[in-house]
């Protein structure tokens, strides 16, 4: 019983966090990333698909991003979905490939960008601590019951806490990371 909440709240905090990486990766730095406009999506006749199914995402130059459309009919598509992402970015297109150029970012805009990130990690350790409470209200709910003993939900508490600690000190070294990435000229 307790094993089974124990579960079940790690691949939710396991979820959060990976959310949060995925986040991460789409932030925009100084530097080119796929995970800038991968997640885009183009609304390709009539559905809403990602970028990344349209096309081949490469970045040649460490300020420039590439699209190779795989239908010259996405090629507008894509421009549009692009521009309307704002994500700063102008796409110059040349015939079925759409070239992104990265502008350098500005001191001002860098720290804009850490502070998102921190707001970013704030939210996703909330999101996990969120978790914990409510298994934890469950493993008390269990052994109020009387489906598992005292000793085993406070030993379930433990490992709860520990699987916490894991997934918040895991946001916090993602952030760590993109924070360095953002401020390195």
């Amino acid at each position: 019983m307790s094993q089974d909440a124990l579960r079940k709240a790690e691949d939710k905090m396991k979820k959060s966090i990976e959310a949060f990486e995925r986040d991460m990766a789409g932030m925009r730095t100084g530097r080119a990333s796929p995970g800038l406009v991968d997640g885009i999506m183009v609304d390709y006749y009539g559905a809403m698909t990602p970028m990344k199914q349209l096309g081949t995402i490469n970045t040649p130059e460490a300020r420039l991003i590439t699209i190779q459309a795989w239908d010259k009919n996405a090629v507008v598509a894509i421009e549009k979905a692009i521009q309307k992402a704002n994500i700063g970015l102008t796409p110059n297109v040349d015939g079925m490939l759409i070239r992104l150029p990265i502008p350098a970012l500005t001191e001002e805009r860098r720290k804009e960008i850490v502070k998102l990130v921190h707001r970013r990690l704030e939210e996703a350790k909330i999101a996990v601590r969120n978790v914990r409470r409510d298994a934890i209200e469950e493993l008390r709910a269990l052994e109020k019951d009387k489906r598992i003993s005292q000793d085993d939900q406070k030993r379930a508490e433990t490992q709860l806490q520990k699987h916490t600690d894991t997934y918040t000190d895991k946001a916090q070294k993602a952030s760590d990371a993109k924070e360095a990435e953002v401020m390195r000229v």
